[in-house]
């Protein structure tokens, strides 16, 4: 038996050995107050101010730092911050920080987080915020990702929120809308209304009506232009069929 083969079945004992001495139903009871305030947080927090809209290629919405702070203000958990890691570099005007965001109950540590930013991200660049506030701006950044990050894992809400992501999300929305291809716009599953859960392709065949709707109506720019893009499909389908019923026979 070799070395690898024997630290890994000794691994797998060790996890079995765990699994063997826990309370099942201390393990269920606990599972069951989690699911719980998973729904008292998604019925309290507030869309728009505590959590980010869902847009689409992403199938949760991301958690804000006014969400982190209302969650951790309810379990009566406290912060606190250390840079782990800075570049500072003004000559250059480039500007980096790793933090850690300590969660703690009475004085006890109960979990950490990590953020990053640095004056490189495609946000800032081409911007004209003041190059000597960037350093500002890039701590507090990586302060709100630590923080965000920290609360998903203490209050195990990775099922239902991602990573704090808010000031990438325009960017990112801006750049998929622009590089959407029909079969992306097929694909986008709505999440509201009478076809929640359908892709766009789905109700296009079903309803197109409601695609029609959608197109002029939807304040989500990447939903509205998915919609454009179908019915614009059907229109080049249309005129290509009317041109080759126009066209003699050989």
């Amino acid at each position: 038996m070799n070395d690898d083969f024997k630290v890994k079945e000794d691994n797998y004992t060790y996890a079995l050995s765990i699994i063997e001495n826990m309370d099942i139903g201390n393990i269920e009871d606990s599972m069951n107050k989690i699911y719980k305030f998973q729904k008292v947080i998604q019925k309290t927090l507030v869309e728009g101010h505590d959590y980010g809209k869902t847009f689409y290629g992403s199938s949760k919405p991301s958690l804000l730092k006014p969400g982190s702070e209302k969650i951790l203000m309810l379990l009566g958990i406290s912060s606190e911050y250390e840079i782990i890691d800075k570049v500072q570099n003004y000559e250059d005007g480039f500007f980096a920080f790793s933090v850690k965001c300590i969660l703690k109950k009475n004085e006890k540590i109960v979990t950490e987080g990590l953020g990053h930013s640095n004056s490189r991200e495609r946000k800032y660049l081409g911007g004209k915020q003041d190059v000597y506030m960037l350093g500002n701006t890039c701590l507090k950044m990586a302060k709100k990702r630590a923080l965000v990050d920290a609360t998903l894992t203490v209050a195990s809400l990775s099922d239902i929120f991602t990573q704090d992501m808010e000031d990438m999300t325009q960017f990112e929305e801006e750049e998929r809308v622009e590089t959407m291809s029909l079969k992306d716009a097929k694909d986008i599953k709505v999440t509201f209304g009478k076809y929640n859960g359908k892709t766009l392709g789905e109700i296009y065949k079903n309803d197109k009506g409601y695609i029609n709707w959608l197109c002029e109506k939807s304040r989500d720019d990447g939903i509205a232009r998915a919609c454009k893009m179908l019915l614009s499909s059907e229109f080049d389908t249309e005129e290509i069929q009317k041109k080759a019923d126009r066209m003699p026979p050989e």
